[in-house]
């Protein structure tokens, strides 16, 4: 029985891979195994009312169609259905699907809806209220995600150009957590509570996290001297950054955070204003996803009724190069 699907695009996200969606999902997607529905959002949070609505009309799989703030109104919209969540990355940083070696190829990433290969990972929720699927922040990094929210422009260029034109002047912030029972305090740039490990753009600010294994990854950061960036920039890069003076990391299933002052937080790439107290739990193994089988190549899979005309295609040519016996 073909599975029922539900694609759920954001016209306004990264920087227009996904205007081309219907053409690659009718030349990529298994349409022996998928039957598919479109739906494009109209407005800020729209993907949310439309994950809950497929959700109870009982679509198998709700695929979203942008980057990691999509991915997360669609996952708003699933919790506590049976449906699995599907993610073809047209955004710009893709966090979620790079930590999950989903190729940014919207074409190759459809081709992974084809290995039909569920799973699970954790997902955080802030004050029983927000759910989190790759990573959360406070600080310079709230307050940067604050201003790409208002931004007309998308895309790496615009976010690289409001770190160095805010940089200068973003001051580090007192904070009290509690982490699992544990309580310190730390001034900090910017704190990230992470499932995955990295922002986007392959900036793994939080090496070591891993999606299923039931805990918060915490990087907690200094505010780092314009002439040590070219010694820590690679090492976010490189898959290192622990190694970092300027970062404290730390595991919890549960963390307590006060003195959020700015009061909002950066959630999957989305500034939200939350408040000045905030309260992150690991659900671990809570979100159904659609992973990528390393070990099977990505294939575009034909429908018995395209097979068939290559068959015939095929059939055709021997017959025009092959004479006839008499």
């Amino acid at each position: 029985m073909k599975k029922k699907m539900l694609v759920i695009v954001n016209p306004r996200s990264g920087v227009g891979r996904q205007k081309r969606i219907e053409q690659l999902l009718a030349t990529n997607l298994n349409l022996d195994m998928y039957d598919y529905t479109i739906q494009y959002t109209e407005h800020i949070h729209h993907g949310t009312d439309l994950a809950r609505e497929g959700a109870m009309k009982g679509y198998d799989i709700i695929t979203a169609v942008g980057g990691d703030g999509s991915v997360n109104d669609v996952i708003t919209g699933m919790h506590g259905s049976d449906a699995t969540l599907g993610i073809i990355p047209c955004g710009s940083g893709n966090g979620l699907a790079r930590c999950m070696k989903i190729p940014t190829t919207p074409a190759l990433a459809i081709r992974v809806l084809n290995q039909n290969n569920p799973g699970t990972i954790d997902t955080i929720i802030l004050n029983d209220k927000f759910y989190i699927a790759s990573i959360a922040g406070v600080g310079f990094d709230a307050y940067i995600a604050r201003l790409m929210k208002a931004a007309k422009m998308r895309g790496f260029s615009a976010y690289l150009n409001l770190i160095l034109r805010e940089y200068p002047t973003y001051e580090s912030k007192d904070y009290k957590l509690v982490i699992d029972g544990k309580e310190i305090s730390r001034k900090a740039w910017f704190t990230t509570f992470a499932n995955s490990n990295q922002f986007g753009y392959n900036a793994a600010i939080a090496p070591q996290a891993k999606l299923d294994d039931g805990l918060i990854d915490i990087s907690i950061v200094d505010k780092i001297p314009i002439e040590h960036l070219p010694v820590t920039g690679p090492l976010v890069y490189a898959n290192h950054f622990e190694l970092s003076q300027h970062v404290e990391m730390f595991k919890a299933h549960e963390v307590w955070v006060s003195g959020n002052v700015d009061k909002w937080v950066n959630i999957d790439g989305e500034g939200e204003n939350v408040g000045n107290e905030l309260h992150f739990v690991n659900h671990q193994n809570s979100l159904k996803i659609m992973k990528r089988d390393m070990k099977r190549a990505l294939i575009s899979r034909k429908t018995s009724e395209q097979l068939s005309l290559v068959r015939d295609q095929i059939q055709m040519t021997r017959d025009q190069l092959i004479p006839k016996k008499k």
